[in-house]
């Protein structure tokens, strides 16, 4: 309690309150965007962060992490048009929802699902995070290197498409985290001649480039124009005492799975959200109300993706393992600023430990004043053009990235990289995995450089150490989960083409 005191000490300076609250205004705006995402948001306000105190900059860029999986539920409900990845499940229910005119019901259910996730995730990352450490300090680099390694099979395997698929952007983003100066002996490595990629590849480049234009050129291919959005006033979003008696329990049980899976290196809130709708629709009594407005196929996900993104931060903060994807960018944010996470962080730098988790529970309560007030705001920017808005994001970013380095080369890097994002959107990869790759490929070859010095070459010290043996078994059953489960889908879906057309 002495610890968190100070960290609200510090949460609640003025600064603190300013940049927090910047942050999750920023997010849920860019949130309440569809196709936009929090990765996308959390990269282009980057570039900001690097004119900050560490520990206000991660205070923001936080705030719009959470920030924008508060405002993503706003277009999936009144568009069918996910603001982030994790709100796609909210889609099911909740625009049937804003179908029958109970849009304003459906808002006002997740903005209280998200905060109660939120909440609970919060306690989690309390009495977790400093328990995790407590273990991770009896860690040794042949440790490190096993963990790291199954947070990268993680990162491959769980995400949405193929396993295989991620897999080799998880190997792609580890070969560009090898360009530039080997940290041990000097030498360039794969620079190709060009003195721009002597530092190796800008990672503000490579986020705005993956999350920021390849979705700013998706959502215009797909978008096409302004759509219609309905009014939502205050009183249409009081609900009725049995969306209470529907609502109640599915948000507890929501939070639960959110706070257990968000702490997993790798899952993040997409699949907490997936996993809480799925429960949901298997115990409820009338599972046919699912995708026709049902109030439970909303409010479990909506409390699910919430505490998965305040867990996510477990592993970030003391092992220096992304939580999920957009945790990658605030690790990437961190080590900028001098800061190394890992199980010295709470010691090593307690003010930007304690006064970032302090600043979750402000923010949170910042987003429920922002939320429910202030629906009307959030519902009017989806209404600005999108020939409008498009172009303004993409001038954002390249000022962003330009004021990093004064750069030009970053520039046109950016504009590269992000059509080549969007050409592996095409073609069904997922650019997540990739960026994970690039943060922890450098950390992945340290740590196994460090095993192998100390133990003379001798590979199998990594799988004979008890811990680090344990380790990458765990890493070992989840690859072969993940080619299990692929397999058993290719099979599903090949019987199922030959029952649709017996002729085959």
């Amino acid at each position: 309690m002495e610890d968190l005191l100070f960290g609200f000490s510090i949460a609640l300076s003025a600064n603190a309150l300013l940049y927090c609250a910047f942050g999750v205004t920023m997010g849920t705006a860019i949130g309440v965007l569809p196709g936009i995402g929090s990765l996308a948001a959390v990269s282009m306000l980057l570039p900001v962060s690097f004119y900050l105190d560490p520990t206000h900059a991660i205070i923001m860029l936080a705030g719009v992490y959470y920030g924008a999986e508060y405002g993503g539920s706003t277009a999936s409900i009144l568009l069918n048009l996910p603001g982030t990845p994790s709100n796609a499940v909210t889609c099911l229910d909740g625009y049937p929802m804003a179908q029958q005119g109970r849009g304003g019901v459906a808002l006002f259910t997740t903005t209280i699902a998200s905060f109660l996730g939120g909440c609970t995730g919060i306690l989690v990352l309390m009495f977790l995070t400093p328990a995790v450490i407590a273990l991770s300090m009896k860690f040794g680099a042949a440790e490190y290197f096993a963990v790291i390694l199954v947070g990268l099979l993680a990162a491959g395997t769980v995400t949405e498409g193929r396993p295989i698929k991620g897999l080799c952007m998880v190997v792609l983003g580890l070969l560009l985290g090898t360009v530039g100066s080997d940290i041990s002996s000097g030498t360039v490595r794969y620079a190709f001649g060009s003195i721009h990629l002597y530092d190796g590849i800008s990672l503000i480049a490579l986020a705005m480039g993956l999350f920021g234009v390849s979705e700013v050129i998706s959502s215009i291919r797909n978008s096409g124009g302004s759509r219609k959005v309905e009014r939502v006033p205050f009183r249409s979003m009081v609900p009725t005492q049995e969306d209470v008696r529907r609502s109640r329990f599915p948000m507890l049980r929501g939070a639960g799975i959110g706070s257990v899976l968000g702490a997993l290196p790798g899952t993040g809130p997409l699949l907490a959200s997936f996993m809480s709708y799925l429960l949901e629709k298997r115990i409820a009594r009338e599972p046919e109300r699912f995708g026709k407005g049902a109030i439970e196929g909303i409010a479990g996900p909506e409390s699910a993706n919430n505490a998965a993104v305040q867990t996510a931060f477990v592993p970030t903060l003391s092992m220096g393992i992304p939580g999920s994807a957009t945790t990658a960018v605030l690790l990437g944010a961190m080590m900028i600023h001098g800061i190394n996470p890992g199980p010295r962080l709470m010691t090593e730098h307690p003010d930007l430990f304690w006064g970032v988790i302090a600043s979750f529970w402000v923010g949170n309560l910042m987003l429920l004043v922002l939320n429910i007030p202030f629906i009307g705001v959030w519902v009017s920017i989806l209404r600005v053009p999108y020939r409008l808005l498009y172009p303004g994001i993409l001038c954002f970013i390249c000022i962003g990235v330009f004021s990093v380095n004064y750069s030009v080369f970053d520039v046109f890097s950016v504009l590269v990289i992000g059509v080549i994002g969007y050409g592996l959107r095409l073609l069904d990869f997922h650019p997540a995995p990739l960026l994970i790759g690039f943060i922890l490929g450098p950390m992945l070859e340290e740590y196994f450089r460090r095993a192998m010095l100390l133990a003379r070459g001798d590979f199998m010290v990594i799988l004979t150490r008890p811990i680090s043996g344990t380790i990458m078994l765990i890493g070992l059953l989840l690859l072969l989960y993940a080619m299990w489960s692929s397999s058993r889908k290719r099979k599903a879906g090949a019987a199922s083409s030959l029952d649709a057309d017996p002729a085959d």
